[in-house]
């Protein structure tokens, strides 16, 4: 199964595809946020574009489902997908620069790129907890646990699915080959499902607060952030 689903994948045409349904998400999105949810802060604007930049209408999916303050009542369900979002905006950054650079580009062996891979998804994950924090005033030691405590289980859980599905899937192919492309594309979202319960149980256990609820931002004009 896995040797078809790599032929099917490598193919030029289903990545122009998904190029082109991902460019009508983000302008569903950005329309939606400046017209219908204006109250959005700054940080989860950037949250929401990137989500949906990496998973298209799986993203936009999340983003209707829990992030817009049409949502008729808030939930842990949705708490954790707003959670999750933050966490997967950085840590797919660094997931794809590190595919990119370490294999696309330097071609280096399948377990290095990995790790490579594995650690700069935890630098952009906890950047994105740390930095909105000194913002607030919060010192460094103190933002870099809250980053560690908070974030640590949901990058690792994400990373272990999304690299383990990309190697799977797309292991030998070369940033010349459709596989190389569509497989990160696969293994993206998949490490964006596979994280969500695990920010459920974390919010459950109080390890988390989860992102604030769109609707009482939209009350408040509040633009804080919270973990």
């Amino acid at each position: 199964m896995i040797a078809e689903l790599a032929e099917f994948l490598n193919n030029w045409t289903i990545t122009i595809v998904w190029a082109a349904i991902v460019a009508a998400c983000l302008a569903v999105l950005v329309f939606d946020l400046r017209r219908r949810n204006p109250q959005t802060m700054s940080l989860m604007r950037a949250v929401w574009f990137l989500t949906v930049l990496y998973s298209g209408p799986i993203g936009l999916g999340v983003y209707w489902f829990s992030g817009r303050r049409q949502i008729r009542r808030d939930s842990i369900w949705r708490r954790g997908w707003r959670s999750v979002s933050h966490c997967y905006s950085g840590c797919g950054a660094g997931e794809v620069i590190g595919v990119v650079v370490t294999i696309g580009l330097l071609a280096w062996a399948a377990w290095p790129a990995a790790i490579a891979t594995f650690t700069l998804a935890y630098v952009f994950g906890y950047a994105m907890t740390v930095g909105p924090l000194l913002q607030e005033g919060v010192g460094l030691r103190a933002a870099l646990w809250d980053a560690f405590t908070s974030e640590s289980a949901s990058i690792f859980f994400m990373e272990i699915v999304a690299i383990g599905v990309d190697m799977l899937i797309a292991g030998d192919a070369t940033i010349g080959q459709p596989l190389f492309w569509n497989g990160m594309i696969v293994s993206l979202s998949c490490g964006l499902i596979a994280a969500w319960p695990v920010n459920v149980l974390l919010i459950r256990w109080g390890v988390k607060s989860g992102m604030h609820d769109p609707r009482e931002t939209a009350a408040s004009g509040h633009h804080g952030q919270e973990g």
